[in-house]
């Protein structure tokens, strides 16, 4: 989308942060660093059962929703006298430093090890990422880590911790399992993968088994058997396992299977999003959640996150990734019942995709947005000569998306991109192309039908385009119309566009029916900041130059369904 030219409890919370920022500060000098390797049995609770893990009061179980990824997480039901603790105890070896993370969601949630280190936050309504470093005493064997909630806070979820490290035993056990054998796919649909291998056998025994797709690691799991979920309909991965021990020792690699995704059955991929652009660099941006009580719309798609330098991303550049004005907004949005889906690039600034030197780089900005806000889903809005007709960037941002897809199962990634009246342009084309050779896995493409150089009849035009884009896809990924209608998304220009073509609230409604009666994934506008009526204004940055009612642009869009 283009920026237009234009007591106890209390005293109890508190002991637990000052004992957090002493444990933190008075690590052992010269410690040994870990080894990478989770020596958690049950790290993501696949196993269906909490063994090892142990909770107070009885008040720990494994559910299937809300999860990170997977199929399975925990819930701990915190009540008035019981913050719902649930623990593990590994051996360790003394004198090393060790890493632990994990993915919470809930008021007031905390991951930390028994007489050490802890960290907590509060994230209501999506999953985020805690981690915390520790060193073990010069005597330490063993340590005990935890997760648990807040008194009387409700509910909260833990998923896939991880406690990177040696195992115990002061290193003696150096013995690898034996190698997974006979890795098979049980099942499939649009979006998952059932697989199952032979078991390993080892010295002291196996602690976990991890499943890898391609080089990234997806799941950790107990058993023989595992669902990867997330997955992009009619997609090919490739598939390994390593089994584990308790002290870290890895196996090789099983053999590897190779399963392309089914298509869908024909129908929708099951995504679909209303998430109108809200910018917070200008245009007097409005309360976004009086926008929210007024019209019923649950998303917003935040602009832009740029390149502060040195391929950090922040938001305009200039305003920082977390604790600013832009945090604020999420926070309110997402306590309001709401999310967000932040925007990638945009029309002009120093953007992470022409600017990261490589797509690892750029793959590793979008993990540190992902991580600090717990993402459901990112949009890479790629225009302009520096990336969307620059071919060679174009196949940076898509080989990043598709890796912190990989690395964050469930995430959905989008791409936004112009048109014109009948569809792609030759640089759209190339895109989707790319797309489809890199595997990349991109859940929706977004055309943004405005500034077409002139015309008339912008829901004509838009209606062309948007089924120019589904015969693309359907010739790129051999996907039938019901498919390639799920993988499309719309992001139109309410009132004047910069080339003065009109949407108005009429056309825009029947733009919303039309996606609404062919079931696509994605309907946006840019943006909610020009929602506001002003006849005669022109193209501007907080009105639509159009006669209309306040935010009637939003209230449409919040009856997209898909």
């Amino acid at each position: 989308m283009r920026i237009t030219d234009l007591g106890r409890s209390r005293r109890r919370f508190f002991a637990l942060l000052g004992t957090a920022a002493l444990a933190l500060a008075g690590a052992v000098a010269l410690p040994t660093t870990a080894q990478a390797a989770n020596i958690l049995s049950n790290p993501g609770f696949e196993s269906g059962s909490l063994s090892p893990w142990s909770c107070t009061g009885n008040l720990g179980s494994v559910v299937s929703s809300p999860v990170h990824a997977g199929s399975k997480a925990l819930a701990g039901a915190v009540s008035s006298s019981d913050n719902a603790q649930c623990s593990q105890t590994v051996p360790v070896q003394p004198n090393t430093t060790y890493s632990l993370s994990g993915w919470v969601r809930g008021n007031y949630v905390y991951l930390g090890v028994d007489g050490g280190a802890s960290t907590w936050t509060t994230s209501p309504s999506a999953y985020s990422r805690l981690s915390v470093s520790f060193t073990t005493g010069a005597s330490q064997t063993s340590a005990k880590i935890y997760v648990h909630g807040w008194y009387a806070q409700g509910t909260y979820y833990a998923d896939d911790i991880s406690l990177d490290g040696p195992g115990g035993g002061g290193g003696s056990d150096t013995q690898a399992p034996t190698t997974p054998t006979n890795l098979t796919s049980t099942g499939k649909t649009s979006s998952s993968v059932s697989l199952s291998w032979g078991a390993s056998s080892d010295n002291v025994g196996v602690s976990a088994y991890d499943v890898y797709s391609g080089s990234n690691q997806v799941l950790s799991v107990s058993g023989t058997s595992a669902t990867v979920g997330g997955l992009s309909p009619s997609t090919a991965y490739t598939f390994t396992v390593k089994a584990r021990d308790a002290a870290g020792n890895t196996s090789a690699a099983s053999n590897s299977v190779s399963v392309t995704t089914s298509a869908g059955g024909g129908g929708p991929t099951g995504f679909k999003q209303a998430a109108p652009y809200l910018y917070l660099g200008w245009g007097d941006p409005p309360s976004a959640t009086s926008v929210m009580s007024s019209t019923g719309i649950k998303w917003f798609t935040m602009a832009f996150m740029l390149d502060s330098g040195g391929c950090n991303p922040a938001w305009d550049s200039s305003r920082p990734l977390t604790g600013g004005t832009d945090q604020t907004v999420i926070n309110q949005i997402r306590s309001a019942g709401g999310d967000v889906v932040p925007s990638f690039g945009g029309w002009q600034g120093s953007k992470l995709g022409a600017n990261c030197s490589s797509a690892g780089a750029l793959a590793g900005a979008l993990q540190k947005v992902i991580d600090a806000y717990g993402l459901k889903a990112i949009d890479m809005d790629i225009e302009n000569t520096d990336e969307f007709e620059n071919e060679a960037v174009q196949a940076k941002i898509l080989t990043a998306l598709k890796t912190v897809k990989a690395n964050n199962p469930g995430l959905r990634t989008i791409v936004t991109f112009g048109t014109s009246t009948t569809g792609p342009t030759y640089y759209g084309n190339r895109l989707i192309e790319q797309a489809q050779s890199l595997n990349a896995g991109i859940d929706v493409f977004t055309i943004m039908p405005f500034d077409f150089g002139g015309g008339s009849d912008m829901y004509g035009n838009t209606v062309n385009a948007a089924e120019g884009l589904k015969a693309k896809l359907k010739s790129t990924f051999g996907w039938d119309d019901a498919t390639a209608y799920s993988h499309i998304g719309i992001s139109g220009m309410n009132g004047l566009s910069d080339q003065q073509e009109n949407t108005t609230p009429a056309i825009w409604g029947q733009i919303r029916d039309w996606a609404n009666a062919h079931h696509i994934a994605r309907l946006a506008y840019w943006a909610v900041n020009r929602d506001r009526s002003c006849p005669g204004g022109g193209v501007v940055s907080n009105c639509s130059g159009i006669s209309q009612s306040t935010w009637q642009f939003t209230s449409i869009t919040a009856g997209f369904t898909g």
